[in-house]
């Protein structure tokens, strides 16, 4: 199949981490992969020795009206002779839609990896879509809930995680443990994620006040994402408030790191703290790695998660109870053996590359049937 990938992101999240897995599967499998990107996407590099150079293209994709990028996408859609336009952020719907709709052997599929609502101008370009994908049974029920598209056109597929680059990264953890945390400490716990207040950093670092009281200081913690606000505010309050609470020898604040897998196999454990969560890559990339995980009990974590297999839950925005379970399990080395072993397990199971895209190519599949 002839497939564009359309994304206007620029910064890489887990969406867009999401979207070169699949790309590279793709291609691995004999399909034509081209990608629609903004000029600044990280996603560029990212796919650079993926793609032949002339099957990426850029172009400004400003927002949902913007006239221009559609027109370009559209003339893209014909001269390609693409049959799978998959848009990947909301954003990008109208303009994604308006292409397939000018090139009558394209259809359009569209992966919606969040759980805020959509706007009513979504009806209508939802309507021209062939397919829906959902990353999770939550972001699936929102979309029905909304009666924005048929609830015949939405599949659930859960996003897949590279085990082997997972892998790769394993080793001697001792030379990055050291480089993470300077000074005595006996466990280091992570989380990553784009700082922001819905990923819930702020209650990770009062969680961490509270873990340090109770075990003498012995813990370092690190988060490692960048700044997701215009003026670097979100950095600023997270850097005054662990100066405030007197843990700037004990919380690391490393940015976006290209190193992730490295670090989350140097970790004994990992925490999300999100406020709202519509899957939760880092979570299962912490699982599949052995890292046992403290998680908020968002819509995501749950599905993750589910009866217990590699972490424990607990209510969203509560501090104390963060901090509580991080004790407990630091505290517990042969729960924290059982949780890495079952939380492996789980994940490699359940979050394969494979199935995401032979799921992904049902999809396409049956868009192409459709009329």
């Amino acid at each position: 199949m002839r497939i564009l990938h359309i994304s206007s992101a620029r910064a890489l999240g887990g969406g867009e981490r999401h979207l070169a897995d699949l790309a590279r599967g793709l291609v691995s499998r004999g399909h034509d992969v081209f990608v629609a990107l903004a000029r600044e996407s990280p996603l560029c590099a990212e796919l650079a020795g993926v793609l032949p150079v002339e099957n990426i293209f850029t172009l400004p994709l400003r927002n949902a009206l913007d006239a221009a990028s559609a027109h370009r996408l559209a003339r893209f859609v014909r001269e390609r002779r693409i049959e799978i336009v998959h848009a990947h952020v909301a954003r990008d719907y109208t303009l994604a839609a308006f292409a397939a709709w000018r090139s009558p052997a394209a259809r359009l599929v569209v992966t919606r990896h969040v759980l805020f609502p959509l706007s009513r101008l979504h009806r209508l370009t939802l309507g021209r879509a062939a397919r829906v994908i959902a990353v999770s049974e939550a972001v699936a029920r929102a979309l029905r809930a909304q009666r924005l598209v048929a609830a015949d056109k939405i599949s659930v597929i859960h996003n897949g995680i590279d085990f082997a680059r997972l892998d790769a990264a394993a080793g001697d953890t001792g030379e990055m443990r050291r480089s993470l945390m300077s000074g005595d400490v006996s466990f280091v716990v992570g989380t990553v994620g784009e700082l922001s207040r819905v990923k819930g950093q702020e209650d990770l670092v009062r969680a961490a006040a509270t873990v340090n009281r109770a075990l003498a200081g012995r813990v370092g913690f690190v988060l490692v994402g960048e700044d997701a606000s215009r003026a670097g505010e979100t950095r600023a309050r997270l850097e005054s408030l662990i100066a405030e609470l007197d843990l700037s020898e004990r919380i690391r604040l490393l940015g976006r790191r290209a190193d992730v897998a490295r670090i989350l196999h140097a970790l004994d454990l990992f925490v999300s703290a999100s406020h709202t969560e519509a899957f939760g890559i880092a979570i299962v990339e912490a699982l599949a790695s052995g890292v046992p995980v403290v998680a908020t009990e968002t819509e995501g974590a749950r599905e993750i998660i589910g009866a217990g297999a590699g972490g424990r839950l607990v209510p969203v925005g509560d501090a104390e109870a963060l901090a509580a379970s991080i004790v407990a399990l630091l505290g517990d080395a042969s729960e924290r053996a059982r949780l890495s072993d079952d939380g492996r397990a789980s994940a490699r199971e359940r979050f394969s590359l494979t199935r995401m895209i032979d799921a992904t190519e049902r999809v396409y599949l049956a868009a192409r049937s459709s009329v």
